[in-house]
């Protein structure tokens, strides 16, 4: 059974940092590509970065220069490294995972940026 469990996030100020976390079993981790998402309000999920397992990167144009993803595949875990937050980027993040084409997701973390 594929699980995915998110930890960090919660409240920051303008020009802050946050890390996110989020720890996968069930899967040969290496093997896949893991993605984060975010969700503001009243908007639909986008995709923020993603890493291979061989740890090649992409990055929404928005969060370029500020997000950085990685991954550790000793401990199945890929992280969201959040520098310079502004206040659109308050959303939920989710991590995402597509083993053989069924999609698992995270709970889900909220990410609030305000003064």
């Amino acid at each position: 059974q594929v699980q995915l469990v998110q930890s960090g996030g919660g409240l920051v100020q303008p020009g802050g940092s946050l890390r996110l976390f989020c720890a996968a079993s069930g899967i040969m981790f290496s093997f896949y590509r893991m993605d984060w998402y975010r969700q503001a309000p009243g908007k639909q999920r986008e995709l923020v970065a993603s890493i291979a397992g061989l740890r090649s990167t992409n990055y929404a144009d928005d969060v370029k220069g500020r997000f950085t993803i990685s991954r550790d595949n000793a401990k199945n875990t890929v992280y969201l490294q959040m520098n310079s937050l502004k206040p659109e980027d308050t959303a939920d993040y989710f991590c995402h995972c597509r083993p053989q084409s069924d999609d698992y997701w995270g709970q889900g973390t909220q990410i609030t940026v305000s003064s």
